[in-house]
């Protein structure tokens, strides 16, 4: 047990560099208008804690970003649940979506996908 115990915290380690690495920050107006003005490469991932499809998303992007394609992606997570303003302005009615920015413009946004394959797809969009 002590081994799946050490396994289980190196996982817990690994998963949080990763999301170190890709660039993962809570959304806010002022850093989404400094990446937009950067015209940087921004998904915006509106989930909500108890949104099982938003967790399994979480974990498909969160290995995915941390990956040299897609290590220039700044992730930005907009909570459902507190951060209505944010959801009129970006015209957002539904956690789970998921939306690109390239160049200061939205160029894609997808609501539910879990696929890997559609998510890799869905991020090939912005190289």
């Amino acid at each position: 047990m002590t081994l799946l115990k050490t396994l289980l915290c190196a996982v817990a380690l690994l998963v949080g560099a990763e999301a170190m690495a890709a660039g993962i920050q809570p959304f806010s107006q002022q850093a989404f208008a400094r990446l937009q003005t950067d015209k940087a490469a921004v998904l915006v991932e509106v989930y909500a804690d108890w949104c099982a499809v938003c967790q399994r998303q979480e974990a498909v992007l969160t290995p995915m970003l941390a990956e040299p394609e897609f290590a220039h992606i700044t992730l930005l997570k907009l909570d459902f649940d507190r951060q209505k303003e944010a959801l009129r302005t970006l015209g957002v009615n539904r956690q789970s979506t998921l939306i690109l920015f390239d160049g200061g413009e939205e160029i894609a946004r997808v609501l539910g996908d879990t696929s890997p394959e559609r998510l890799r797809a869905f991020l090939g969009q912005l190289r």
